[in-house]
């Protein structure tokens, strides 16, 4: 699991210091209206999906109109772009899988930019299936090892779902099914205890160590998808030492 611990928590530390904020929502609210759509409620505590996107929204001091009118276009009170959620899966540097999630309005221009971002650096965009078997979905939750004692925190994800405590590095990583992750949150947080990141998340099953150049392209891969407009999550199974990370 070092990989996705690591990268992760990179990740989420980057993206608090990230100025991209207008690119930041312009996902959340994409996020927000095919929840909304799709959960068949814009009621916010009937629907788990939109209660996660609103709750990410608020953590990004999205304002509450923006929200708002975000919901109400999903059940279709307001009009807006029919979003289609499409999944591709390719290869990246030294055959580590790339699984891309992503709300589209035309899902010919966003096959043709992601393939054309793939080429453009050293991957290659694959079938429907090829990498998706290596990935699990998972509740995912990564807490500083100052926080808690092991023992301490055990206890607190365990009884409230929690599958699995793990340790990796300075951090201990919790992994639950889907459907107990937020139970699992808010049972940490009620402790006292702020994640460092907390996401439904597809896990890989195994990982791929890059050094060097190769790590280099990889990210640059990497973010180079993450960057695209339609484009709301990826997912890799590759595995870069901290220290070279930073």
């Amino acid at each position: 699991m070092s990989g996705h611990s690591k990268w992760h928590t990179i990740k989420h530390k980057k993206g608090a210091l990230d100025a991209k904020r207008g690119k930041i929502f312009t996902k959340l609210i994409k996020e927000i209206t095919v929840a909304a759509r799709t959960g068949g409620s814009g009621d916010v505590e009937a629907n788990a999906r939109l209660r996660k996107a609103v709750n990410d929204a608020k953590a990004q001091n999205m304002p509450n109109d923006t929200i708002d009118r975000a919901i109400k276009r999903g059940t279709g009170e307001l009009e807006g772009v029919n979003y289609e959620e499409i999944t591709y899966e390719g290869y990246g540097i030294g055959g580590v899988a790339v699984l891309i999630e992503t709300l589209t309005d035309n899902r010919n221009r966003t096959v043709a930019e992601i393939r054309h971002l793939f080429s453009k650096n050293g991957g290659n965009l694959g079938e429907s299936g090829s990498v998706a078997w290596i990935f699990d979905k998972k509740g995912y939750i990564v807490v500083d090892k100052a926080a808690k004692s092991e023992e301490e925190l055990f206890e607190i994800a365990i009884e409230a779902g929690a599958d699995d405590v793990q340790e990796d590095g300075d951090n201990f990583e919790i992994l639950t099914v889907p459907e107990n992750f937020e139970a699992v949150h808010e049972a940490i947080k009620k402790a006292g205890i702020e994640p460092e990141g907390a996401e439904v998340s597809m896990i890989p099953q195994n990982y791929i160590a890059l050094t060097g150049d190769d790590a280099k392209r990889m990210l640059k891969l990497y973010e180079a998808i993450e960057d695209h407009d339609d484009v709301q999550n990826v997912y890799a199974n590759f595995d870069i030492d901290k220290s070279e990370m930073e």
